[in-house]
């Protein structure tokens, strides 16, 4: 029998996946044994929750948050504000010109009352907020919508929402490139003045979209120092370790290389060691996935592309990652 990993982690941190119902069809039983945690890969996003102004389509996401009720698994609630994924009639006001101010934050507080009241009692925890941060030069928010049509308190105006709709849900701002010195103060900057403006705010969540060659241990460290010296806690929300850099983008490797399957082992048994170090800082790790025969980061730049980045191979069988982990 094939250990858990969530067993094998449980006096650490829940262990997630995220999933969509194709997913949950064919990689279930893998998932139930596992994972102890899910998150919607895409469908609480508001462009598939809501595509038509009080038009809610709730139908897939029931189906994650049935599968997690059934077995008995934490739910996390992802997302309620971003700039992607959004459908365009949330930004548009009458006549052609776009939403006033008062018109998009009326639109916010009823997408959130709505998605996070339908989820009370079985979310415990949403991204309320999900990469606000600019990741170029110049301004430290993310030119977007939201920012032009209501100003940069739109934030805190999603987490008090949020927090209306269910003050037991424990919420996070989530963002990527987490490690970057200069997106990691950025990140730092913007969470400390939503808690010096009083900002119901719990967590962060550090997306973890890393690779078998950066960033470093030691950087990952210094962020989770950094975060955590703000006293809330963290989750690794969206973990996945590709087999290639961020700029290399060879689509022509059919099946990864001795060494790679050994880099990714060592680095998920150097990731985890870590993260088991912060275990009163981390309340939560959740993997983008389940298995390699799924991954958003397949096929980009080519439908050729494969980065097999998870604990699990196409056939949902466990590699060296996984043990390097469970046998700790």
């Amino acid at each position: 029998m094939i250990p858990s990993l969530h067993e094998a982690l449980s006096k650490y941190f829940p262990i997630g996946a995220a999933v969509n119902p194709a997913v949950l069809e064919s990689t279930g039983p893998l998932i139930a044994h596992q994972y102890n945690s899910l998150t919607a890969e895409n469908h609480m996003k508001p462009v598939e929750i809501q595509p038509q102004e009080n038009h809610y389509t709730f139908e897939k996401a029931d189906v994650i948050a049935d599968f997690a009720r059934k077995h008995g698994m934490r739910l996390r609630g992802h997302t309620l504000v971003w700039h992607n994924q959004t459908p365009d009639w949330m930004f548009d006001g009458v006549k052609g010109s776009p939403a006033s101010r008062e018109m998009l934050l009326s639109r916010m507080k009823s997408h959130i009352d709505t998605v996070v009241g339908r989820y009370r009692g079985s979310i415990y925890c949403w991204d309320v907020v999900n990469e606000a941060i600019n990741d170029g030069d110049g301004e430290l928010l993310r030119r977007s919508r939201w920012l032009e049509l209501v100003g940069d308190d739109y934030i805190q105006k999603a987490f008090e929402f949020a927090h209306e709709a269910d003050p037991d849900a424990i919420l996070f701002y989530n963002d990527y490139h987490e490690t970057v010195p200069v997106k990691r103060e950025r990140i730092y900057s913007l969470v400390k003045d939503l808690l010096d403006r009083g900002t119901p705010i719990h967590g962060i969540g550090l997306q973890a979209h890393w690779n078998i060659y950066e960033p470093s241990i030691e950087e990952i460290r210094v962020a989770i120092d950094r975060y955590a010296s703000l006293g809330l806690q963290l989750q690794i929300t969206e973990l996945d370790v590709s087999m290639f850099k961020n700029d290399d983008k060879r689509t022509d490797l059919k099946t990864p290389s001795e060494e790679m399957v050994e880099l990714q082992q060592i680095r998920y048994e150097q990731i985890f060691d870590l993260f088991r170090s912060y275990k009163d800082v981390i309340t939560g790790i959740t993997f983008w996935g389940a298995a390699d025969d799924y991954t958003w980061l397949d096929y980009f730049p080519g439908k050729e592309r494969r980065t097999w980045p998870l604990l699990f191979n196409d056939q949902h069988e466990p590699k060296p990652g996984f043990w390097a982990i469970v046998n700790k």
